[in-house]
């Protein structure tokens, strides 16, 4: 400790702290390089597996949609079962599996169902379920509810509580497609505030997938949540729930925050003329 205080006030320091100082902003920008060209020839090398993986695939899933082939007749073939134990061509599987599923109803919808679950592509999803990053949980998620895993609900509702807003908002649309009406029980007893954008996009996700049932809705407005109270009755108003109409009319009698009432007497305003 001596030698360095007498060395920086004998004033030869500057050179040596100098030298070291370009040594490692080179070194530093020669590692920074070679992460980016490694970052960047994956992407490269990933893009040209999808393409090859993308035309295999179309194969496989025409067979499976028009020829009834099954996962078990497709997993005879050696080059299949070789890819299909890398985790990229999965991924790019369940990407082409959850495209043509939005894009076919009825049978054909079924046995994309069927594929996913017996290919046990389910389990991948399962697993990315619980996984630490919130955009993975948001894809698994996403998976899980389009192909209509209702076994998936309970876990997906309790990620509805997370801290992240666009997990929570993801997992409430998800239960809301595969609960229909059955998530209100849920929401009603939902503590932290929902703010005006998760409430747009409950609103929309009630839209999408058109929840027949509507029996429970009126249940929102009894949440000691006032959040929940606004979107039960922006809810009501959105879907012209006519028949909630007396709930409402109660509701904006009783109701003891003067925001509240004030709502609910411009709903009941609106839907009564």
């Amino acid at each position: 400790m001596t030698e360095i205080w007498e060395l920086y006030k004998a004033g030869q320091w500057e050179v040596p702290f100098l030298t070291f100082s370009i040594y490692l902003f080179v070194l530093g920008s020669f590692i920074m390089y070679l992460i980016i060209v490694a970052s960047r020839s994956n992407k490269i090398k990933k893009e040209r597996l999808r393409n090859e993986y993308s035309s295999l695939i179309e194969k496989i899933m025409a067979s499976v949609i028009f020829e009834d082939a099954s996962f078990s007749t497709i997993k005879e073939d050696k080059n299949f079962l070789v890819l299909f134990d890398t985790s990229f061509f999965r991924e790019v599987l369940t990407e082409s599996l959850i495209n043509l599923h939005k894009n076919y109803e009825g049978i054909y919808a079924k046995k994309l169902e069927q594929f996913y679950k017996d290919s046990r592509l389910i389990k991948d999803s399962y697993r990315r379920l619980k996984s630490l990053k919130w955009e993975v949980k948001c894809r698994a998620i996403t998976e899980l509810a389009e192909f209509n895993i209702n076994e998936a609900f309970d876990l997906i509702i309790a990620l509805s509580k997370a801290r992240n807003k666009t997990l929570k908002i993801t997992a409430i649309n998800a239960c809301i497609k595969l609960g229909g009406t059955q998530s209100i029980a849920y929401l009603v007893e939902h503590s932290d505030p929902i703010d005006d954008w998760m409430q747009l996009n409950i609103i929309n996700a009630f839209k999408k997938h058109d929840v027949g049932d509507t029996e429970g809705i009126e249940f929102l407005l009894e949440s000691q949540n006032t959040t929940v109270v606004t979107l039960g009755l922006k809810l009501i108003k959105e879907l012209k729930l006519t028949q909630k109409v007396p709930h409402v009319a109660q509701l904006a009698a009783q109701a003891s925050n003067t925001v509240i009432k004030y709502e609910a007497q411009s709903i009941l305003q609106a839907l009564t003329v």
